[in-house]
């Protein structure tokens, strides 16, 4: 079982024209450092300060691919994630036109995160997120004649921003093409389910995957295993809920995080924009129910153990 150090240009398209970086074999251990999503174009902002004019063309820098030897469709590949550890600090910024209330937070806004205290990261005096660094993109290559962006994801991975694939936990993915070309990036030091206002706390990071192929095995998309509880060390003060309730899931999820944003600034004193970007990095959503036609309910977990209040 080899180690091997993924370095070299990074790639932003799911495509099988990008050179391979290297080749390993089934067992074989991956290090890697990866660049935040926005390749350092926030590097010298601080809190508050305006956004500047984004070059997107640099957005989403992929490490890889990776070929892995042997592997064919019709074969999964499994990532276990051996470790992530972000930098020293990390951002999150409502961009206009994106996340789920982009209507009500037309404004771009900025905050910038110390992640030197290991305790976790403060917000304002008024919070402290725990960091749980995990990759935001971890996906094979789709089967695809024309280049796809990185953004959307697929039954081929990619861009699943799942916060519990954090060290310990394994992703299963269906290989799509020869070598599977697996790629790395958009690390995040901490995340709700959700990212709502369209980022985590976005920090560049390194880190270690060990690869494994399972020959003949068929998924229809994505699965993964947790090593344990998911919300260990978070959880242990308990939740507060707020729940949206419609024939609509996307609107259910509007109105449940609407209502989590009118909770911090009621019970802590947290201003709108404070609330969504809090929101974005701890705030859970979750699909209540859906069997109960024609209503459904989507419901935002708050870790009450965050807050300081």
């Amino acid at each position: 079982m080899a180690v091997h150090q993924l370095a070299g240009p990074v790639h932003r398209l799911w495509t099988t024209e990008h050179p391979p970086a290297l080749t390993v074999a089934d067992g074989d251990t991956v290090t890697f450092g990866v660049q935040e999503a926005l390749a350092g174009q926030f590097d010298d902002l601080r809190t508050g300060d305006p956004l500047p004019e984004l070059d997107w063309d640099r957005v989403y820098p992929l490490a890889g691919p990776i070929m892995v030897d042997g592997a064919q469709p019709g074969d999964v590949l499994e990532i276990e994630i051996v470790e992530v550890v972000p930098g020293d600090w990390g951002w999150t910024a409502v961009v206009p036109g994106l996340g789920l209330l982009a209507e009500d937070f037309p404004d771009a806004h900025f905050h910038r995160w110390d992640l030197t205290d290991p305790k976790g990261a403060d917000f304002k005096g008024l919070a402290t997120v725990p960091v749980r660094p995990f990759l935001g993109v971890i996906g094979v290559c789709p089967d695809t004649r024309e280049a796809l962006p990185v953004l959307p994801p697929g039954h081929f991975g990619g861009n699943l921003d799942c916060r519990d694939l954090v060290a310990g936990s394994r992703l299963y993915l269906p290989v799509q093409v020869p070598g599977a070309r697996l790629a790395l990036g958009d690390p995040h030091a901490a995340q709700g389910d959700g990212e709502v206002c369209v980022s985590a706390i976005e920090a560049s990071a390194e880190g270690a995957v060990r690869l494994r192929l399972h020959k003949d095995r068929r998924l229809p998309g994505p699965q993964l295993r947790t090593p344990g509880p998911v919300r260990s060390g978070i959880d242990d003060a308990g939740y507060y809920a707020t729940m949206g309730v419609g024939p609509d899931l996307m609107a259910a999820s509007r109105d449940a995080l609407r209502a989590m944003i009118d909770h911090l600034g009621t019970e802590y004193g947290l201003d709108p924009m404070d609330a969504y970007i809090l929101s974005s990095t701890c705030v859970d959503l979750k699909i209540t129910e859906v069997v109960d036609a024609p209503n459904w309910v989507v419901s935002a977990y708050l870790p009450v153990g965050v807050m300081r209040g």
